[in-house]
């Protein structure tokens, strides 16, 4: 899997020569409704195997936590399960809202 930091991800969405990922968010409900990147698609880390065909498997997927840790879990399993484009963002939406948008909710 690749790892991508919060400015290597907010430059990848602001490039509109590039396709835009699918921003996979797999913390839980309280945690997406307090803070989220703008685009992202909540599948909560213990639905992923459950809901593996809503996700396009040629897609680029970054997947997105707290602070990394779950969404490097959720990427390898795709990465198992034949995913081929798949990047965690390293230190999560705490990273983002520390590194790359100031006026996002920090818990």
């Amino acid at each position: 899997m690749k790892h991508l930091t919060a400015p290597e991800l907010a430059e990848w969405l602001a490039d509109p020569s590039r396709p835009r990922p699918v921003l996979l968010d797999v913390r839980e409900g309280w945690e997406f409704e307090t803070c989220k990147i703008e685009g992202s698609t909540l599948i909560p880390m213990n639905t992923v195997p459950a809901r593996l065909q809503e996700l396009d498997d040629d897609a680029a997927i970054v997947c997105i936590c707290h602070h990394g840790a779950r969404s490097a879990a959720v990427a390898s399993f795709l990465e198992r399960n034949g995913f081929t484009d798949v990047s965690n963002l390293t230190g999560g939406v705490h990273a983002w809202a520390v590194q790359v948008d100031s006026a996002m909710p920090k818990y």
